[in-house]
């Protein structure tokens, strides 16, 4: 492609002489002859100082954002945005062949993007996914390294989903992705937000900067679908300037409500009332706030063309999500959960959820990540110990944290609740193995904090561990022996 095409779009300083350019990357390590390398300047990296390198390697360009007095060299306002469009450009822009459904929020973005693919395939539409667990072109599963992928990896698979013919894409948009940029060209038909509870503050510092990261989203789309439950929510929604629709499930202020709302332990029923419209929904998975998850889902397909009755009944065929309420098949006395609760919120929200049901104990299992906010870690435990009947305190994703260290920085929420009883086990194998020796008939068990995720990152490294066959292992080894 001509560096020309791969500059439209983009305000740039350079004469340059057109040529072919063979690929476009943002690494250094992955330079080949003739491509055009975007330096980028990262929290720890800065691709600027490695342009003469890249050049010297057999770049055709840079893409830079400040002078460095090279000759093949292109200066832009912002290489980060830069990249994006660029990426754009090299795969033929294939966003705009695409309706784009965007969900942002601290908890609840993948069980959302779930139930809109879920309810729109149930329409007829073809539907692409991408999102934590993984990302989804019509029928095809892939693996998902991260949320929101680098910008060329995004418009790679935007552009597969274009050819396998989808019509639309429902895409889980982090804070870290609107902040970086990485969505730089794209423009949404529709945007949700969740919610926005304590997270990433390593990252964004404190949730003023997070709010605003989040809010990026809403000024790429046409329609914006917002949750007045939540504080953060009822803001956004007063501030943006684009269409907007308001749900909730209790504030008949909202353009859509939940009414008459009944919990069950495989299912939730309301009525789905908007304006002089309503649907009656059984939606099999648990939990009040997956009543939320569900109006975000199905109101957001509205503005897509959907009929109210359409959505209730994507709604009611609704699947649930791995790793979200997930249930284990083990043939016990008492039922063990995993979900991928590792934010004070949505510790909150499943214990809360199981406390509905539990005939017996609630007994949680959590630990704290490593190299993340370390200011939740005595909130996470706090939220854990008032509101479980039993804590197991363990290792999440220590990473290159020492684990004893994260679980004393978590400790004095255990302790402002000492009628609260719990055990500490640091190795996390070892705890869920305790766990299922010590619990009691009519118990609920939640396994928090891992989920879908089939490893855990450990003094550095990644190994296996995935919960679901973790579980599996020690009660076939204790049935055997």
């Amino acid at each position: 492609m001509r560096l020309s095409v791969l500059l439209q779009g983009l305000d740039y300083v350079g004469q340059l002489q057109d040529c072919e350019i063979s690929g476009v990357t943002a690494d250094s390590r992955q330079i080949e002859k003739g491509n055009l390398f975007i330096c980028i300047k990262g929290g720890k990296f800065d691709g600027h100082d490695h342009a003469v390198e890249a050049l010297a390697a057999g770049a055709a360009a840079v893409v830079v954002q400040r002078d460095l007095g090279l000759e093949n060299q292109v200066i832009v306002p912002d290489s980060r945005y830069a990249y994006g469009a660029i990426c754009g450009n090299w795969y033929g822009n294939p966003a705009q062949k695409l309706t784009l459904i965007g969900v942002t929020g601290t908890n609840g973005k993948t069980t959302v993007t779930n139930m809109l693919k879920h309810i729109l395939e149930s329409a007829g539409k073809k539907v692409g996914l991408i999102g934590t667990i993984q990302n989804e072109i019509a029928d095809i599963t892939l693996p998902a390294k991260h949320t929101t992928p680098d910008p060329l990896a995004l418009h790679s698979m935007l552009d597969r989903m274009v050819r396998a013919g989808c019509d639309c894409v429902v895409m889980e948009c982090s804070s870290h992705a609107l902040d970086q940029k990485r969505l730089a060209g794209l423009h949404y038909k529709v945007a949700i937000f969740t919610n926005l509870t304590q997270d990433h503050l390593d990252y964004h510092h404190d949730m003023e900067n997070y709010y605003h990261a989040k809010k990026k989203l809403f000024s790429l789309c046409d329609t914006a679908v917002v949750n007045l439950d939540d504080a953060y929510g009822a803001r956004l929604f007063e501030e943006i300037g684009c269409d907007k629709i308001s749900f909730s499930a209790g504030n008949d202020a909202a353009d859509y409500t939940a009414k008459n709302i009944e919990s069950f332990p495989d299912c939730s029923k309301f009525m789905l009332v908007g304006g002089e419209k309503l649907a009656r929904v059984k939606l099999p998975i648990p939990g009040d706030f997956s009543v939320s998850n569900a109006l975000a889902a199905g109101v957001a397909c509205l503005p897509l063309g959907l009929s109210l009755d359409e959505v209730a009944n994507g709604l009611c065929t609704c699947r649930g999500v791995v790793g979200r309420i997930e249930v284990l098949p083990v043939g016990l006395p008492f039922t063990i959960i995993r979900d991928y609760a590792h934010s004070p919120d949505g510790l909150e929200k499943i214990i809360t959820t199981m406390k509905k049901f539990a005939k017996g104990r609630v007994v949680t299992l959590f630990g704290c990540a490593g190299n993340r906010d370390r200011t939740k870690r005595k909130i996470m435990a706090d939220i854990v110990a008032s509101l479980s009947d039993f804590v197991i305190l363990t290792s999440d994703n220590p990473r290159d944290e020492d684990e004893m260290q994260i679980i004393g920085d978590a400790m004095p929420g255990l302790d402002a609740h000492p009628d609260t009883p719990h055990e500490i086990i640091p190795d996390r194998y070892k705890a869920i193995e305790w766990a299922l020796d010590n619990c009691r008939p009519d118990d609920i068990l939640i396994l928090a904090g891992k989920g879908h995720e089939d490893y855990q990152v450990l003094h550095g490294e990644t190994i296996c561990f995935d919960e679901k066959k973790i579980v599996a292992e020690i009660l076939e080894r204790k049935r055997k022996g």
